[in-house]
């Protein structure tokens, strides 16, 4: 009989077919999940220890922006008094903190959409469902997305799970997302690599997105 407290997990997963690496396409981009004010304002119920991955989120926006990658910001928003978002609204009642004119729903100072970048507002955990997130990354030849934000365990995980069913690679860079608990945080970017993305660090990431896209560098000289 198998003994589970003596299995090493990640040697588990790799004997069993497990975590193969996708590594990153041509054409990535930064994908930053729902970074905003309710998960650090003092008094809000979806606080959460996540300042260190908020400030290593926004090092790898600088890191694209420098480097002229695409930078798509999500956002969670519901009328007042609408049934938008359904049953997850439902499941999760403290999702009221993203309704319009709430300034907990608001971006933070850093990282903070500029001018001319994307931002997808959505209402359910995946960047992916009900919004133009796939056709959006089609039109713009994007094949990658290296993913930062909130939270590992939520928007996060479906979000790269919903990439990957889409055929796009995805990054999740460890230090750049965060959770309430660090191991929710663990759990989820482990199981995240055995299955579903790559999970990278924040170092590789930056190295990553240090070269100008050529791409896009050569549209630019066009322009």
């Amino acid at each position: 009989m198998r003994d589970n407290h003596a299995v090493d997990l990640g040697e588990d997963a790799r004997s069993a077919g497990y975590g193969a690496p996708l590594g990153a396409g041509d054409h990535p981009a930064v994908l930053v999940i729902d970074i905003c004010a309710a998960y650090l304002a003092p008094g809000s119920p979806l606080r959460a220890p996540v300042a260190d991955a908020v400030r290593a989120a926004a090092a790898v926006v600088h890191r694209a922006r420098t480097g002229g990658y695409p930078v798509v910001f999500t956002r969670v928003s519901y009328r007042p008094g609408t049934t938008e978002g359904g049953l997850f609204r439902r499941k999760v009642p403290t999702l009221a903190v993203f309704e319009e004119g709430n300034p907990l729903a608001d971006f933070l100072d850093d990282p903070r959409p500029r001018p001319g970048e994307s931002v997808i507002v959505k209402q359910y955990p995946s960047a992916f469902h009900g919004t133009a997130l796939a056709a959006n990354l089609t039109a713009d030849r994007i094949d990658t997305l290296v993913i930062v934000g909130l939270t590992t365990s939520g928007c996060v995980r479906a979000t790269a799970t919903d990439a990957l069913q889409h055929g796009f690679r995805p990054l999740v860079v460890a230090q750049a997302c965060g959770d309430r608990d660090p191991r929710l945080h663990e759990a989820n970017l482990f199981d995240l690599n055995s299955k579903y993305a790559d999970v990278i660090d924040l170092d590789r990431a930056l190295e990553l997105l240090a070269d100008p896209e050529p791409a896009r560098t050569e549209q630019n000289r066009e322009k």
